[in-house]
């Protein structure tokens, strides 16, 4: 049974190729219990098929871990050892969707994460912010159509086997914090091939 849908304007059914120069993978993450730190990944590839009905669209993508910023680059080599992401054994995580259902006005993609070896299932809130042409890239290898997406969801950062459980001081909770709010910005251009 298909559920009602709302209208999503401009909808273009086809494969797109998720353009890495205006897209932005974005965490947050809490330390020592009193504020937050921030972070992106720099490079990420993958794929959105968007289907004729945009509930049977799909979606695949990898991010090279190697391309952290957290805006220290000490810690983002620290963040790139064993101690966290492991990126000499594990070099890239990857998320693969298994479902689309709507929420309200907007959607949750299902899908599964796997990073460090360990797949684990993790929706993501997703808003849709258009389909349009890209008039200003006519030289690009990415000419023709453009969609934008916003997913955000949250993932166990222990649940992957990233980082420890050392506790703050005095009674306090983690060093680092266990949930990690993950924010992604994707831009994507239809393939015409």
């Amino acid at each position: 049974m298909k559920a009602e849908l709302v209208e999503i304007p401009g909808y273009v059914a086809g494969t797109w190729t998720i353009d890495p120069l205006h897209s932005d993978i974005g965490f947050t993450v809490r330390h020592l219990m009193v504020s937050k730190v921030r972070g992106r990944f720099g490079s990420v590839e993958g794929t959105i098929v968007t289907g004729d009905d945009p509930l049977d669209s799909s979606v695949t993508a990898s991010i090279d871990l190697a391309s952290i910023d957290t805006g220290i680059a000490k810690r983002d080599e620290h963040v790139r050892s064993a101690d966290y992401l492991d990126v000499a054994a594990y070099p890239t995580m990857s998320y693969r969707s298994t479902g689309l259902r709507p929420d309200g006005g907007d959607f949750v993609l299902d899908g599964e994460l796997t990073l460090r070896g360990l797949t684990r299932p993790v929706p993501l809130k997703l808003e849709i912010g258009g389909f349009g042409p890209d008039p200003f890239r006519e030289d690009d290898p990415f000419k023709g159509a453009r969609a934008g997406f916003t997913a955000t969801g949250e993932i166990s950062r222990l649940e992957f086997g990233v980082g420890d459980t050392v506790k703050v001081p005095g009674g306090g909770g983690l060093g680092l914090g266990e949930k990690i709010q993950i924010v992604l910005e994707i831009q994507a251009a239809l393939r015409t091939d």
